[in-house]
């Protein structure tokens, strides 16, 4: 009999619901993993809480499709009744009276919350440490990041801890970490998923999305969440096909542009980076797509007008004065870097993100797909990221680290980060992203690629 934790949400669904397994023991099956966490991929479990509903859902004649099913919320999602700290130890005792529309999505389709996942302070960083429980690594190499700044969600599903799990990306924030992990991570179009009003967007740069092992699990939980909520401000009608019926299709022969140089000309991409690509391209290719290899399409002068629209958004946070010497070192970076930009800055800097992206991606309208690494570095030792003790450069070794996966938040696109390859030990993922609306196409060839042996030689 294959494990419990080996199983994705829905085979985990199917044993649950054929009797052969209750809620409660799975519950406390996946709690068990939990609790001997060693990669601090959660800050909180609530085993009593989550047995207590397992138990409500076995007493239930006719159960959700994923009742049973363990999963976990980003610490940065609003919970009612779970501590939510936000990655900080400003709100290290933060309960909230609420729950965001994601939670409540979530726990109608059956699933069972064991907590809160590990993410960094206000989820700024593209790794995950914090000084309410520390940094989180990679099931791979436990020494190394995991990513972030969904690295708890990551590291959980990459560990087996949970089998999927819900997170978030304004910059790579669900692709970095997946990256990191080994495991699949999806970024839905800009307005996919309604934000409602507990789930800022950043000026539309950041989405809820989903962290899995399988394309199937991703769909259905994109289900679950693309549907327009009350107070969302950017809002895609409920798709007409869903989902999970979109990724059992076939794809059809696609035009497939593909480059691995970064838009930064200091950033340089990783062999194992490089290797990753190209045998993605070879997959994709022998199975009939239209491959062309370009020349990276996005200029340089995006970078420095994101980081105004990104630090704008930290400095926006209502923190009193003496609490500002509590930050990280690097959130205070952004926050004192953001109150020194002008409305007329912002104003001009969200202009340019949105002109500039939207004239590339006319300029590339020919192509369906577009394949890039997702990262290009492998997972780093925890301390690479801050022994400088220099904000500034700090934030010059996050570029080198992921020159890629911010770009698609600019312009609101689909993408995903796929795994299936390795370099000397490590998860290297590659990045899969579509014209904006085109999350259904995404998906399909993140399946024809996990499910070819030239990309991906493990059996899934």
């Amino acid at each position: 009999m294959t494990a419990l934790h080996d199983l994705d949400a829905h085979d985990l669904a199917a044993t649950i619901a054929s009797g052969e397994v209750s809620c409660v023991e799975v519950t406390r099956h996946f709690l068990e993993r939990a609790q001997d966490d060693h990669l601090g991929a959660f800050v909180t479990l609530t085993p009593e809480r989550a047995l207590a509903r397992a138990a409500a859902l076995d007493a239930l004649e006719e159960r959700p499709p994923f009742a049973g099913v363990p999963t976990a919320f980003k610490d940065l999602t609003a919970t009612e009744g779970v501590r939510t700290t936000m990655g900080s130890r400003l709100m290290a005792d933060q309960v909230p009276d609420h729950s965001a529309d994601l939670v409540g999505l979530v726990e109608d389709a059956g699933f069972v919350s064991l907590g809160k996942t590990n993410t960094p302070e206000f989820g700024l960083s593209s790794y995950t440490d914090n000084d309410v429980v520390g940094p989180t690594g990679t099931p791979a190499d436990p020494s190394r990041n995991a990513g972030g700044s969904s690295g708890g969600a990551a590291a959980a599903v990459g560990a087996r801890l949970l089998p999927l799990a819900p997170g978030s990306d304004g910059g790579g924030s669900i692709r970095i970490p997946a990256s990191c992990c080994g495991i699949l991570g999806f970024k839905p179009s800009r307005g996919r998923v309604g934000a409602g009003p507990d789930s800022p967007t950043w000026n539309g740069l950041a989405t809820d999305g989903v962290l899995a092992r399988s394309v199937r699990d991703v769909a259905a939980v994109l289900d679950l969440l693309a549907r327009p909520m009350p107070g969302s401000s950017r809002v895609w009608p409920a798709p007409a096909v869903p989902f999970a019926e979109e990724v059992r299709r076939e794809t059809g022969r696609l035009r497939i542009a593909t480059w691995t140089d970064p838009y930064l000309d200091f950033a340089e991409p990783s062999p194992g980076s490089v290797a990753a690509v190209a045998a993605a391209r070879e997959a994709l290719a022998s199975l009939g797509h239209e491959v062309v290899e370009i020349a990276n399409p996005w200029p340089a002068e995006l970078e420095p007008q994101f980081n105004v629209v990104w630090s704008a958004g930290m400095a926006s946070v209502p923190l009193p004065p003496e609490a500002i010497g509590s930050l990280r070192p690097t959130t205070r970076y952004w926050y004192e870097r953001g109150g020194q930009a002008s409305a007329p800055a912002l104003a001009a800097a969200m202009g340019f993100l949105e002109l500039t992206t939207a004239r590339v991606n006319a300029a590339l309208a020919s192509f369906d797909l577009f394949l890039t690494p997702t990262l290009a570095l492998p997972p780093q030792p925890h301390a690479w990221f801050t022994e400088s003790g220099d904000p500034a450069e700090d934030h010059r070794r996050e570029l080198l680290f992921t020159p890629y996966t911010a770009l698609m938040n600019m312009s609101g696109q689909p993408a995903a980060s796929v795994p299936g390859f390795a370099h000397e030990g490590l998860p290297v993922g590659v990045m899969l992203a579509g014209h904006v609306g085109a999350d259904a196409l995404v998906l399909r060839a993140s399946r024809d690629l996990l499910q070819n042996r030239r990309f991906n030689p493990l059996e899934r």
